[in-house]
């Protein structure tokens, strides 16, 4: 699996008038991946309602694979009804259109349409989805996120940083540049309301193209902002911000600098965002990057990969009663090393459950008798422990 990753090119820029003010901001080039600020990007936050990017990402991602198309509809169970504000108010049983469940989350950051498309892209169950959604952001880089929910709800264990959220968003840009377009919708109508995007600086900021606002009360007001001047493509992160006008100004202030850095001027402001594409940027001389440099080239090389394929034995379709599993670990992040181990020794897909005295168990479950035992044989030969369960 290839990761997406950024390099990091440190600029001693200064924010002195809200540095007090908030608790993580970068900004970035979203062509190159190249940083050119960072101040606590990689200190764990709650992201709030910038979860939605990576529900958006993973929704994204069904429609490019022909699992979900924009004129379907999806329906609302009693669970996604009963989420809190911020959200639509749809009731139990009703249906919403995937493209207007999108404007949705990207624009109004509805819970209960957060929570539709969760449920409806994995099985009726949100936990899964949000156990996916940590899969997957392990694959694309995101190596300090932990996701319980869809919609970045309270939760003690659903972290993670400036940097991360960077990189996610640079997966949607990078990945779907068709779906775009729905992070710089400025207001949106449904059933005879109109809704405004929280996002300020796609009105009051040039050039300003997306992407997503977030706030609870632990995490307090976060934003990533993103804007183009000329060729010139820019993201910044705020999280942690005392208020609306703090998150708005740092983003701001943070993607003027990153401009005046990179040679935009004010004036050169695109009649059009640039399209996103998938050529790597230019290897850079300095050793100390040479690292990121090569993961960065690798992971913007190619496409997205799927994240829609069944879990499944060595050889045959999963479809019995039979499980294997592959231990027990005190931590999400330690078991998901073994999800990653299994895959890419085995290529068996796993899922991480809850166990007893807060423990985390990594099984693949729904397998034949016959295909449990292939596995746990092929576990054995590759130095992994494992066994099976009915």
């Amino acid at each position: 699996m290839r990761v997406l990753f950024l390099f990091f090119t440190a600029f001693f820029l200064c924010l002195p008038v809200f540095g007090a003010q908030y608790r993580a901001a970068m900004v970035a080039d979203m062509d190159s991946g190249r940083v050119l600020y960072q101040e606590n990007a990689n200190e764990l936050n709650y992201p709030a309602s910038l979860t939605k990017i990576m529900t958006l990402y993973l929704t994204f991602d069904a429609l490019e694979h022909g699992r979900l198309n924009l004129n379907d509809y999806l329906i609302v169970s009693q669970a996604a009804a009963n989420a809190e504000p911020v959200k639509l108010g749809l009731a139990a049983g009703s249906k919403i259109r995937v493209e207007d469940a999108i404007k949705a989350v990207a624009v109004h950051s509805a819970n209960d349409v957060a929570r539709v498309l969760a449920e409806n892209l994995k099985g009726g169950q949100e936990e899964s989805f949000a156990d996916l959604m940590t899969r997957v952001a392990r694959e694309i880089g995101l190596t300090r996120t932990n996701f319980e929910n869809s919609s970045g709800l309270p939760n003690d264990d659903h972290m993670s940083t400036a940097r991360d959220i960077a990189l996610l968003s640079m997966a949607v840009y990078k990945h779907f540049p068709q779906y775009w377009k729905y992070f710089g919708i400025k207001s949106w109508t449904y059933n005879g309301k109109t809704y405004t995007n929280g996002n300020r600086l796609l009105t009051s900021y040039n050039g300003c193209d997306g992407m997503k606002t977030g706030y609870t009360k632990k995490s307090k007001y976060s934003l990533v902002a993103t804007a183009h001047r000329g060729d010139v493509h820019l993201m910044s992160v705020v999280l942690g911000a005392e208020s609306k006008d703090v998150r708005a100004n740092v983003a701001a202030q943070m993607l003027n600098k990153g401009f005046a850095l990179m040679g935009a001027s004010p004036s050169s402001i695109a009649s059009t965002p640039p399209t996103p594409t998938y050529s790597a940027p230019a290897q850079k001389e300095s050793a100390s990057v040479s690292t990121f440099n090569a993961a960065y080239n690798a992971a913007t090389s190619a496409a997205a990969p799927a994240y829609h394929a069944p879990v499944a034995a060595v050889s045959g379709t999963a479809t019995g009663t039979s499980g294997v599993q592959f231990g027990a670990f005190s931590s999400r992040d330690a078991a998901m090393g073994q999800v990653n181990n299994v895959k890419n020794k085995l290529g068996v897909d796993t899922v991480i459950e809850p166990a007893p005295n807060g423990m985390y168990r990594v099984r693949a479950n729904g397998l034949s008798e016959n295909q449990a035992q292939n596995i746990k044989s092929a576990a054995t030969t590759h130095g992994i422990d494992s066994y099976v369960f009915h």
